[in-house]
């Protein structure tokens, strides 16, 4: 399929252009909008959404105000305001991933943050959540004891009373999820922030022996 492009650019946005012409029919891109597209087909004025295809079997998958990718005949075409045009399918963005290695205890620990503040974690995939002691909450400026929620959970020295709360982010290396499910134990033990099920149960994980890699399922 041979493609003629013509991409004048004006002052705004909805004046940019990208006339798309094959021997068998005629798109104009004539606006672009964030999941939206005015388009131009064979003198047919369409307004198209993400994932609508025009009577004509133009289909747009993606607008923003810089660029549009549309299918025209089984081929895809983007229009970006600097005029470039390409008919390469679209690459999926690089899947973050971390891996965390094991340490000389045969134990997977690694770094972090809660809330925007440091801490080391401990992988822990037997904890249901993320859990810290009270003295953690407090240097991370969790007010568990206003915010939380009473509760007890089942530790090896027996029942312990705990105060749930929600983390509004929670970050590992590139991978940050909000709004986390955690429980804050009053006394001194986990000595470690325990990362549980709460973040890890979100994630893809892969365990090789040596090394645990988390990556975002979808």
């Amino acid at each position: 399929m041979r493609l003629r492009i013509y991409l004048p650019i004006f002052l705004f946005t909805l004046a940019m252009f990208a006339e798309l012409a094959t021997a068998e029919r005629d798109v104009r891109v004539l606006g672009l909008f964030k999941d939206r597209a005015v388009v131009l087909v064979e003198g047919k004025r369409r307004t198209l959404s993400v994932g609508q295809k025009s009577r004509e079997g133009i289909l747009l998958i993606s607008a923003d105000s810089e660029s549009a990718v549309m299918e025209v005949d089984g081929e895809r075409i983007t229009a970006r305001l600097d005029g470039r045009i390409s008919s390469k399918p679209l690459r999926a963005p690089p899947q973050k991933e971390v891996q965390i290695w094991r340490d000389r205890a045969g134990m997977f620990t690694t770094v972090g943050s809660i809330n925007g503040m440091p801490v080391s974690f401990l992988v822990d995939t037997g904890a249901t959540q993320i859990a810290m002691n009270s003295a953690q909450a407090r240097r991370l400026g969790i007010d568990f004891r206003v915010n939380g929620k009473p509760s007890a959970v089942k530790t090896a020295s027996g029942i312990e009373r705990a105060y749930e709360v929600v983390l509004d982010a929670v970050k590992v290396g590139d991978i940050q999820l909000h709004n986390i499910g955690a429980a804050v134990l009053d006394g001194p033990q986990p000595d470690q922030v325990l990362l549980g099920m709460s973040f890890l149960g979100q994630l893809k994980m892969v365990n090789d022996g040596r090394k645990l890699t988390l990556s975002k399922k979808f």
